[in-house]
């Protein structure tokens, strides 16, 4: 890394009556309303803005299925280090600049605690479970040695925990029971603090190790090649410009309603792409909140929630409140919300699906687009995930959110986890007879497929007629458009028809038996759901070798 010798000198001249405080930014990397970083400021000769490089995420992992770490896909890493440089340049704007130090975050927050002599500890309050055992730590250490914690909640609409204190201490389970709940924001009707006009300079560093912002090459990954980038830089700068551009379309914004997207739009996607932005707190969600309102006041009529773009914002409440007052919400295991089910195990199918050789071009193209861009429309993301849980191929969720949970860049442990306990049905939505088609869902938005031919170039001559379904495609066909199935382009891992009959079987037998045991499956039990699901595993292989 980098050394700045700048930061291992004093601005000014340090004086131990002098009062410092620490700024921890985790998510919430942005200067417009921030009220930790306003309070941290609040009353202090000295502000420390830190920010640790935590090996948990962003160490390289050799053995990971594509470059990066264990828990975090290259383009996220690099979106994340994007958002830091533009909050450095912010903060230098302001007479301060961000501090970066490498290390397990409890250790580096008590020892710089420590060195500065602070007096006030603020970040923003986080409801994930890593972040809660971290913080019992260094708010532990604060504590004891008499330092002031604010740690304000701001990463969401409502705070999480009065919802659930007005639900009776659980958290409500439909998104209607939530918004009844929830009501208005209660600082809604106030405007928010968006802008600082200054920071008090950064004290004296002593021995801390301070650096500037890494590279992605001074991380560890020298040698790794990465095809493609994706197209959407991080940072506070780009979020509000994101933002702006998509506000000005007030017609757009009035009517917008989700289910109604293009998830074939690649070049100009039909969603607002501010959802990597929210997940690192660049953007504010309580200020898109009040311009949204804003907008709505100016048009003659609007959508609603849940379809409306406000709707969508308190979805992200609904599963960050859902996450937050339910144990094991990660896991199938434990988890008093989820049904128990038999979810098979199969790595190969798995892999097939992970690595975009299903055989299913709609499926596979977008797998591509998740592995180039870290991200892709959110009816592109309810395909696939139906497809690999009870659409087709029966692997557990917990598989398929570990994916989606490293290579996305909006990637969010509460919605991640909310969305694949959906989408599985094993939570929030038990119409589990309803099913995407691998087929028909994507050629309905573009019957040409052109998604597909630019995200699967092995398949660009394809004629249309046969582009969804290129196994049908006699072997002239195949070999005037360059691609042999089988050879060029694999053939399907699974016939879509008999395979979601039998999901759909499975999940029945599954429902029935949580429905008679209240939930409350034995082990023995599972084990003898599972053992019928790999029993029938070999005969759904033998049904494969009838293929083309």
């Amino acid at each position: 890394m980098r050394f700045s010798a700048s930061l291992c000198r004093p601005l000014y001249p340090y004086s131990l009556t002098m009062s410092s405080s620490l700024m921890w930014f985790r998510k919430g990397l942005r200067i417009h309303d921030n009220p930790a970083l306003q309070y941290a400021a609040k009353e202090s000769h000295f502000v420390y803005p830190l920010f640790v490089i935590d090996p948990h995420y962003m160490d390289p992992d050799p053995l990971a299925p594509s470059p990066g770490s264990t828990l975090a896909g290259l383009n996220r890493i690099s979106f994340l280090l994007e958002s830091l440089v533009d909050l450095d340049l912010s903060l230098r704007k302001l007479g301060s600049r961000l501090l970066i130090i490498k290390g397990d975050p409890s250790q580096v927050l008590i020892n710089c605690l420590k060195q500065w002599d602070v007096k006030k500890l603020c970040f923003e309050y986080d409801t994930e479970p890593y972040y809660q055992a971290l913080d019992v730590k260094v708010k532990d250490y604060a504590s004891s040695a008499g330092i002031e914690v604010f740690s304000p909640v701001s990463h969401t609409l409502f705070n999480p925990a009065d919802i659930i204190k007005k639900n009776g201490g659980k958290p409500p389970l439909s998104y209607q029971s939530f918004l009844k709940i929830a009501g208005q924001p209660s600082w809604a009707s106030v405007p928010l603090s968006t802008t600082i006009s200054s920071l008090p300079p950064v004290g004296d560093v002593g021995s801390c190790g301070i650096s500037e912002v890494p590279t992605v090459e001074e991380l560890g990954y020298r040698d790794v090649f990465q095809h493609e980038w994706t197209p959407f830089r991080g940072g506070e700068s780009e979020a509000l410009k994101r933002l702006n551009e998509s506000i000005e379309e007030k017609e757009w914004v009035a009517n917008f309603e989700k289910p109604k997207g293009d998830p074939s739009a690649f070049i100009k996607p039909a969603t607002t792409v501010l959802s990597p932005y929210l997940k690192f707190g660049c953007l504010s969600s309580r200020y898109f909140y009040q311009c949204l309102l804003d907008v709505y006041k100016n048009v003659k009529k609007h959508t609603s929630p849940p379809v409306s773009l406000v709707g969508q914002l308190l979805w992200r409440d609904f599963f960050y409140t859902v996450a937050f007052g339910t144990p094991n919400f990660d896991q199938m295991k434990d988890n008093r919300i989820c049904k128990q089910i038999p979810w098979n195990e199969d790595n190969e199918l798995l892999a097939a699906w992970r690595e975009a050789r299903t055989g299913y071009p709609w499926i596979d193209a977008i797998m591509v687009q998740l592995q180039k861009w870290g991200w892709m429309h959110h009816l592109a993301r309810h395909c696939v995930a139906c497809f690999l849980t009870r659409g087709d191929l029966f692997v557990h969720w917990e598989k398929g959110r570990d994916v989606f949970g490293r290579l996305l860049i909006d990637s969010d442990w509460a919605i991640n986890n909310g969305n694949w306990l959906w989408l599985s049905c094993s939570s929030f939505f038990y119409q589990y007879n309803r099913i995407y088609s691998p087929i028909s869902f994507g050629k309905k938005y573009d019957p040409n497929g052109n998604y597909i031919r630019h995200f699967l170039p092995v398949l660009e001559d394809m004629p249309k007629e046969y582009i969804y379904e290129p196994w049908t495609a006699p072997l002239s066909i195949q070999t005037k458009a360059k691609c042999i199935i089988g050879k060029d382009y694999p053939k399907p891992v699974v016939l879509h028809d008999s395979a979601s009959k039998e999901c759909k079987r499975k999940l029945g037998e599954a429902y029935s038996l949580n429905k008679k045991l209240n939930c409350n499956l034995r082990e023995e039990d599972s084990k003898n759901l599972k053992r019928k699901t790999e029993q029938e595993q070999k005969s759904r292989r033998q049904d494969k070798k009838k293929l083309i």
